[in-house]
Parts: structure tokens; C-alpha cells; sequence
């Protein structure tokens, strides 16, 4: 069904919202509302109603649709509609205003024909929905290549898998052996995607054998890509290196920007499994710098700004990450694709670290409900960072609740639960947490391994193990290129001024914390800034220095307030109760 109101008009069945003739990138949550809002404006609709309608069967708070109907109400202020939704005092919301009849329907020729204009516009769900009134049985293999594609971008990759199987079979039926290879990718990223390593490996095979006579081929450059995504899923980041290397020299053989940038993309990943980090990082911000100044299909693209930012995440540059974040960001408005799950993920762990943990958290609830359908692989990592957010806000059993569902799905929430155990007084525990959490040679555990480490000897520091916290701090220090990364350093100096506290040098635990703190500054983790503001609060003030205190303290409970973090203003109320009246 298609509603119009103003200058805008809804595509309820193509999943599409426009703006005077302009597909416009909306959530699919927010477009949800909307339609619902539409459908039922002859009455005020309860929150209670739309928290069930929009999230059935799963438990959120009324801020994430105060957050929705704030996000649907700038999507309609673009055509100054933004009024539309009226908020009616504790009764609910409702769509106030008069539908319009509906333009015609464009004229261009057939389903087809309207299909290729569509996918050729990047008008993905319209592609999707004309690609699906065709028969299926007469479309070639380009076209059923273009179907797939905009069912990924329309957010609906599973969708895809049994159109690109059709294109696999179309395209060798016509002898086109190089296009069916890149159709079997393509579905082997699909499987890879949702988990399904044996399925993806079948079909990576297969494409292998189709361009086993053309090894210079683009096709043959995205096989090897997708092997060194397969081996690094197999715990053999050496061999996926190997075949990312291969990749990239493949594709700039051939002069392809989109298999040179892949095969860059997780060289560079690689490189940081195996410790090689400022190569990794360069070999990244190049792909993503080719990403953002060539064409590249929409996948390709999402594919290469996911892993910068996995990686940005992996290694706490929160600066770094959000500098890729609106480069992406702007890449999916142009390419009118729907911002992933994942991608929604990790501008979750980004705005808990920085800015907003209430919108953190409705961000996280966003990736959950995408990440079902697109990377459910990645629903452990999800909950690992809902685990982190809600003991940053100071919610220790909704915090615990996250950690060990990520357990339960396979996924190491450490170093938060560990944090979380620490603070409970656990510090045996949570040694023994992290210590775990080392062992293995997945790239996940890899690339991770310096973070880890750094946490372990700040535990070690507070769980009384002095000699093994300095051992660690000093390893972490010796291998400088292997582990230049800030968040290391601010983590090492922190748990050397634990230990010169502990020896009774409160001046060497200040200089440390203060060393701590503009480190987490320098890469804009206001939320271990704020944490750290506090711990040189207390020490000013068993020292005697009220003035230094006092101005650590005003800084911090502003920035707590903004963060939204409980736990960190009940920590400011306690020690603003230790100044004296005066100060």
C-alpha cells in the first residue's frame, strides 16, 4: 500500500519513503513506526502499543521510543513535516495529518525494465520488490546478480541466497564461468555472514574450480580473498595473510580498486592478528581511503568500512573509529544502503566510550534486532558490549545478565566481566578471567591479546600481585611496535600507579594517573577519562590537596551527567562529601 502526506510518500510494500521522488536512507525500525503511525492515525497509539508492535517479544525501555520517534521526526523535518507526529501527555503519540492521494506510478515498461531503472538508481527495496514480480526463471544471470544485491543493501541478505544460487546456475549455463565464480562468492560471503562455515567453503570451492584455467581474473582475486576469510575463521591467520596478500596482488595486477582494497583490507587485518600493528593499520586506512575515492558496489564498500572499524574497536582508537564511522556513514546515504547491524554495533561501543550511554544503548538494541538476519555471528560481540554499557551506567545484574549471554553464544566478554568482578571485589576471579581469555590463536584472541594483557596487569596491580603486574607492564613497554596503541599505555600506567600507591609513593600513583587520564583524553574515551579524573580526585584529597580535588571533581561530574553513567556520579557524590564546607 502506498500512503502520501506533503511532499512525502510511503511504500509500505517496498519498504521505501520518499521525498519528493527521493529514496531516503531511514532505519528500518523508524520506517516501521511510521507506517504504523500512518496506518492507525485515527487514534492516539499508546507507548505500551507501539514498544509491542515495534519490539514483540523483547523487553526495552520507553527511551528507545522516545529515541525512534526523535529519529523519525528529523527524517520529516527534511521536507518540514516534522509536526506530523504529535506526542499527547501520557497517552502516546499519533499521526496528525491528512493523506493525500498518491502519484501515479511512474510509466517505463515492465517489471524488468522498472527493476533495472531501480536497481540502477540504487532504489534497493524498489529493485527488490519489481526484481520479485518477475519470472524468475527468464532473468539472466546479471539480472539475478542485481537482485541479490538489492536485497543485501535493502538489509535482507538471506533473501539472497536462493536468487545468487539461481545466478550461479544461469550464469554457467550461458559458459560465463568468471561471472558464476563471483556469484558463488558472493553467496559464500552470505553463509560466512550468518555463521555457516562449511556451506561458505562449499561454495568458495566451487568458484576455485570455475576459474582454475583463469588465475589473473577478478573472480579468481575474490576467491583468494574470500580463502584468507575462511582460514582466519579457522584459526590460521598465517595462511590468511598469505591469501590476502595474494588477493591484493591480484587485484592491482588487474587495475580492480575493489579486490585490491579487499585483499588490502585483510592483509592488514592480518597483520595485526600476528603483531605486525602499525602495517596493519596503514594497509587499512589505505583500503578504506580507496573505498571512499573510487565506485564501489555497496557490499564491497560496507565489507571494507566494517573491518576498520572492528579493528578500531579492537584496539580502543575511539577517535580513529569515529573519523571511519562518518566516513561510512555517508557512504551508505550515497549508496542508499541500510546501515548494518554491525555497523550499528560498533557505533554503540563508540558512543558508550565517548559520549551518550542512553543512546548507546538504543543503538545496541537496533544491532541486535539487525543482526539476526545480517551477521549473526556477531550477536555474542553485541552482548559483550551491552555488558560493558550497562555497567558503565551502573546496572551490575543487567551488565552480568549481557556477559554471560555472550558466553552462552561463544564469545569472550572479557576484559568487561572481568572489570565487573574487580569492582564486586572479585579480584582473584577476575584474574582468572583474563587469563583465559588468552588463551587460543584466533585472530579474535590475537588481535585482541595487548588489550587483555594491559587489563590483566591492572588487575594483577589491585589483586596484590605486584610481581606479576610489573612483569606485564614492562613486556607490554618492550614490544612499543607491537602495542603503540594509547589505550595500552594509559591501561599500564594506571596499574603502575596502583602498585606505587600500594608501596606508599602517592606522588608516583598521581603522576600515573594523570598520565592515564590524558591518554584516554588523546583518543576520546571520555568514559576512562572520567574514571580516572575520580582516582586522582581521591589521591588529591588523601594527600591534602583540596584545590586539585576539587577542580579533577567539577570535571568529572559534568562529564559523568553527560555520559549518563550513574555509578560514576554516585563515585562523585561520595568524594564531593570529603571536601571540606569551604571548598
Amino acid at each position: 500500500m502506498t500512503f502520501a502526506f506533503g511532499p512525502f510518500v510511503i511504500d509500505d510494500a517496498a519498504r521505501v519513503l520518499r521525498l519528493n521522488e527521493r529514496e531516503l536512507h531511514v532505519q528500518p525500525l523508524v520506517f516501521d513506526l511510521l507506517v504504523y503511525l500512518v496506518r492507525e492515525r485515527a487514534r492516539v497509539i499508546s507507548k505500551d502499543e507501539l514498544l509491542e508492535a515495534l519490539w514483540p517479544g523483547v523487553i526495552v525501555t520507553e527511551n528507545s521510543l522516545q529515541r525512534a520517534i526523535s529519529t523519525l521526526r528529523t527524517v520529516l523535518r527534511e521536507g518540514d513535516m516534522q509536526d506530523a507526529i504529535r506526542s499527547v501527555p501520557r497517552a502516546g503519540y499519533r499521526f496528525c495529518l491528512e493523506l493525500v492521494p498518491p502519484p501515479d506510478a511512474a510509466e517505463g515498461g515492465d517489471d524488468l525494465t522498472q527493476a533495472r531503472h531501480a536497481a540502477e538508481a540504487r532504489l534497493w527495496n524498489e529493485a527488490a520488490v519489481l526484481y520479485s514480480k518477475t519470472d524468475a526463471a527468464t532473468l539472466s544471470g546479471t539480472d539475478l546478480d542485481q537482485w541479490a544485491l538489492a536485497l543485501q543493501c535493502a538489509g535482507n541478505p538471506s533473501d539472497a541466497v536462493p536468487v545468487f544460487t539461481r545466478a550461479i546456475a544461469a550464469h554457467t549455463q550461458k559458459g560465463d564461468l568468471n561471472a558464476a565464480a563471483e556469484s558463488a562468492i558472493s553467496l559464500a560471503g552470505v553463509h560466512l555472514e550468518r555463521n555457516e562455515l562449511a556451506v561458505a567453503k562449499g561454495w568458495t570451492a566451487r568458484a576455485a574450480e570455475l576459474t582454475a584455467q583463469n588465475e589473473a581474473s577478478r573472480a579468481r582475486g575474490l576467491v583468494t580473498w574470500m580463502q584468507a576469510r575462511i582460514a582466519g575463521s579457522e584459526g590460521n591467520p598465517r595462511l590468511a595473510h598469505e591469501k590476502a596478500e595474494a588477493a591484493y596482488a591480484i587485484g592491482r595486477g588487474n587495475g580492480d580498486v575493489g579486490v585490491e582494497a579487499l585483499g588490502l583490507m585483510y592483509r592488514g587485518f592480518y597483520r595485526l592478528s600476528l603483531g605486525d600493528t602499525a602495517a596493519g593499520l596503514e594497509d587499512q586506512d589505505h583500503a578504506s581511503a580507496l573505498a571512499l575515492s573510487h565506485t564501489l558496489d555497496p557490499v564491497t564498500g560496507g565489507t571494507l568500512f566494517c573491518n576498520i572499524l572492528w579493528a578500531c574497536r579492537t584496539f580502543c582508537d575511539w577517535s580513529r573509529a569515529t573519523q571511519w564511522t562518518l566516513g561510512y556513514r555517508q557512504f551508505c546515504t550515497d549508496s542508499r544502503m541500510q546501515f548494518s547491524g554491525s555497523c550499528e554495533l560498533h557505533r554503540a561501543e563508540v558512543l558508550g566510550v565517548q559520549g551518550s550511554l542512553k543512546q548507546a544503548l538504543g543503538h545496541i538494541e537496533e544491532a541486535l534486532a539487525r543482526l539476526q538476519n545480517d551477521a549473526p555471528w556477531a550477536r555474542g560481540d553485541a552482548y559483550r558490549v551491552l555488558g560493558d554499557i550497562q555497567s558503565a551506567i551502573g546496572n551490575t545484574d543487567a551488565a552480568r545478565a549481557a556477559y554471560e549471554k555472550c558466553y552462552a553464544l561463544g564469545w569472550d566478554p572479557e576484559p568487561g566481566y572481568a572489570l565487573l568482578l574487580l569492582a564486586e571485589g572479585e579480584a582473584e576471579q577476575a584474574y582468572a578471567a583474563l587469563e583465559r581469555s588468552l588463551i587460543g590463536q584466533g585472530w579474535w584472541t590475537l588481535q585482541r591479546q595487548g588489550m587483555l594483557l594491559a587489563h590483566l596487569a591492572l588487575v594483577a596491580a589491585h589483586a596484590r600481585k605486584p610481581e606479576k603486574a610489573q612483569a606485564l607492564i614492562d613486556d607490554l613497554a618492550g614490544q612499543e611496535k607491537r602495542w603503540p596503541m594509547p589505550s595500552i599505555r594509559a591501561l599500564t600506567n594506571e596499574a603502575a600507579a596502583i602498585l606505587a600507591k600500594q608501596s606508599g609513593d602517592p606522588d608516583e600513583a598521581r603522576r600515573r594517573l594523570h598520565l592515564a587520564r590524558q591518554l584516554w583524553t588523546g583518543v576520546e574515551c571520555r568514559l576512562n577519562a572520567t574514571r580516572l579524573r575520580l582516582e586522582i580526585a581521591a589521591v588529591a584529597l588523601d594527600a591534602g590537596d583540596v584545590s586539585g580535588a576539587s577542580s579533577e571533581l567539577r570535571v568529572a561530574s559534568a562529564d559523568a551527567q553527560a555520559l549518563g553513567s550513574a555509578k560514576l556520579q554516585e563515585r562523585c557524590a561520595a568524594l564531593e562529601k570529603r571536601l571540606p564546607k569551604s571548598a
